[in-house]
């Protein structure tokens, strides 16, 4: 599996690089705060969404970043929130469903 090279934060998003010839790819900051993974936002049993896309401003953008272990990114955004591991895996599947 591919792993980031290079994480840009951008107020529309992430722009990540990913290594082995994946291309780059911009993760568009609404929808990435939409997928947080997180137990507050996602039904740990069912995998049901929890959170209301009403509660997220239009404007979140990513605040900081940080890498966990080798296999994923935290990311603290710009509406407080910020307890959601975001896996390489997730991220690679993610950019590909929205292609």
């Amino acid at each position: 599996m591919p792993l980031p090279y290079a994480i840009t934060r951008r107020d529309d998003g992430l722009l990540i690089e990913w290594e082995q010839g994946a291309p780059e790819l911009l993760y568009p900051a609404f929808q990435l705060r939409l997928a947080c993974p997180c137990a507050a936002c996602v039904e740990e049993m069912s995998g049901r969404p929890l959170l209301d896309p009403a509660t997220v401003p239009p404007d979140v953008r990513p605040v900081s970043l940080a890498l966990v272990g080798a296999y994923g990114l935290r990311i603290v955004w710009s509406d407080g929130h910020g307890t959601g591991i975001y896996t390489f895996e997730r991220l690679l599947g993610q950019a590909r469903r929205s292609e």
